[in-house]
């Protein structure tokens, strides 16, 4: 879908007009186009109600009306909702082409020029995307061209920004969806070296098992053991085009699919398990906007890319390994393994970039659904700043993020009586995802600025907010980051 920004006086036609309405209040509408008089009477414009007709003029055969509710009340979320409610409706019609108008009202109570393009490009791209699968019969979107008419040089930039988040957010979901079988390590570890193709500013290695061994990431290595999929260990770096302002890296949770291991999972709903390298996902996600960005730091991404599955081999619990950082730990459950690819990474993280400020995402409780179910991402910042950034970068881009404690008691809770840790602390304590997060601290330098997200809740089976929502993955942390990395 190609995009087209023009100046509001250029609108000239589209096989079919957008039009948004504010409350109460009569859509603006281009110089020529006239309506029937029922069309717009008793529209209330509630957010997200539509209308639709066919008229006479061959410019403008189609138009859709798309309610903004208050405008008192109009926030990037109900913009985005919005404008994906509108392309949404123009592929169930089969049509080639859209265009928005966007009138400098809407734009004025949406935030500004900018904002309003970056929303409403946004929005259209996120509701446009399909994932087909492997399907004989599917069939592209019809939609060849998305139009937008609005007034402003800052609405053109804001609209390139929106397509840019929305396309790596798009890759992102891609990369969940893909069957257990076609994502594979290797699998995305290719993915990886493809996005350091698409700028000069990304480079990418990779490394196989032994050099996983050489560098002592026993965790790491005890996942991946019961498969007959090598792992993977993925570094993805960014260098800014002059000096560095300084190093952020990212950490991804890549398990292109978690049987559990020896402790397997019930049966039911296992084939989701292909989504535990969500993490994994969002950062390459990442850096599949980073070579068009030119931000100021120097970025890394690190994955562990492995499978937790069953052989000979696998796991046992009981077992005790050791990771990179020397730290030795007991496998009480197989099942609690992302924890255990995410401490070397986060090691290896900390070693080989040494960065200013280091976050990791994962797929790694299920406990933060009970918690905080499928809307909110749970955060555990290592500071007050860190945790306010990240908030408002989440409600700049419908990626909420909610702060979760990390206390001692839980931190005393993972040592372990036959190693230092364990894997698992004691279901008496509760707070599963606190206890994950409590875990990972025990291979976090001390000073380091850090911050663990558990997205098992936000990564996939969502609620609709039209862009997004349903079983399939919703690319959660990618835009998230991209945010934070321009708010940074």
């Amino acid at each position: 879908m190609k995009l087209l920004v023009q100046d509001i006086s250029r609108a000239k036609k589209a096989p079919l007009l957008v039009l948004f309405a504010l409350e109460g209040k009569t859509p603006e509408t281009p110089e020529g186009l006239e309506l029937p008089a029922s069309f717009t009477k008793g529209f209330e414009g509630k957010a997200r109600a539509t209308r639709e007709t066919f008229t006479e003029n061959k410019a403008w055969p189609h138009v859709l009306m798309v309610g903004l509710g208050d405008g008192d009340k109009l926030d990037s979320e109900g913009l985005r909702r919005a404008a994906a409610v509108a392309i949404r409706a123009a592929k169930a019609k089969q049509v080639t082409g859209v265009g928005f108008y966007v009138s400098p009202c809407v734009a004025e109570l949406a935030g500004g020029e900018e904002a309003t393009g970056r929303d409403i490009s946004e929005g259209a791209y996120l509701g446009a995307h399909v994932f087909a699968g492997i399907k004989k019969d599917s069939k592209p979107s019809s939609i060849k061209q998305l139009i937008l008419w609005a007034s402003g040089a800052a609405f053109k930039r804001g609209a390139q920004k929106g397509e840019l988040m929305a396309n790596a957010c798009n890759f992102t979901r891609d990369l969940q969806d893909a069957s257990g079988n076609n994502m594979r390590p290797r699998d995305l570890a290719a993915q990886a070296k493809k996005l350091a193709t698409r700028s000069p500013q990304v480079r990418c290695r990779i490394f196989d098992e032994k050099a996983m061994a050489a560098f002592g990431m026993g965790l790491l290595l005890s996942v991946s053991q019961g498969s007959d999929e090598g792992a993977k260990l993925i570094h993805l770096t960014y260098k800014p085009k002059k000096k560095a302002k300084g190093i952020i890296t990212f950490v991804g949770k890549g398990l292109t699919f978690d049987a559990g291991g020896i402790s397997i999972k019930p049966s039911p709903k296992m084939e989701e398990m292909r989504y535990d390298m969500s993490g994994g996902a969002a950062v390459l996600g990442l850096f599949h906007a980073l070579g068009d960005l030119d931000l100021p730091y120097e970025v890394h991404g690190v994955v562990g890319a492995s499978e937790n599955t069953i052989n000979g081999k696998a796991t046992k619990p009981g077992d005790i390994h050791v990771g990179m950082n020397g730290t030795s730990v007991e496998i009480q459950n197989t099942d609690a393994e992302g924890r255990l690819l995410l401490a070397d990474c986060l090691t290896y993280a900390q070693k080989k970039t040494k960065p200013d400020t280091l976050f990791d995402l994962a797929t790694l409780t299920g406990a933060v659904i009970v918690g905080l179910g499928h809307e909110l991402t749970g955060i555990f910042p290592s500071n007050d700043d860190l945790r306010d950034k990240l908030i408002e970068s989440g409600e700049r881009t419908g990626e909420y993020c909610w702060p979760l404690p990390l206390m001692d008691v839980h931190k005393d809770a993972m040592k372990g009586q036959v190693a230092d840790l364990k894997n698992i602390g004691p279901g008496s304590l509760g707070a599963g995802s606190t206890q994950g997060a409590a875990f990972l601290s025990y291979f976090i330098d001390e000073g380091q600025e850090w911050c663990h997200l558990d997205i098992a809740g936000t990564a996939w089976n969502a609620g609709s907010r039209d862009w997004s929502g349903g079983s399939l993955g919703t690319g959660v942390g990618t835009r998230l980051l991209i945010e934070y990395l321009e708010r940074r």
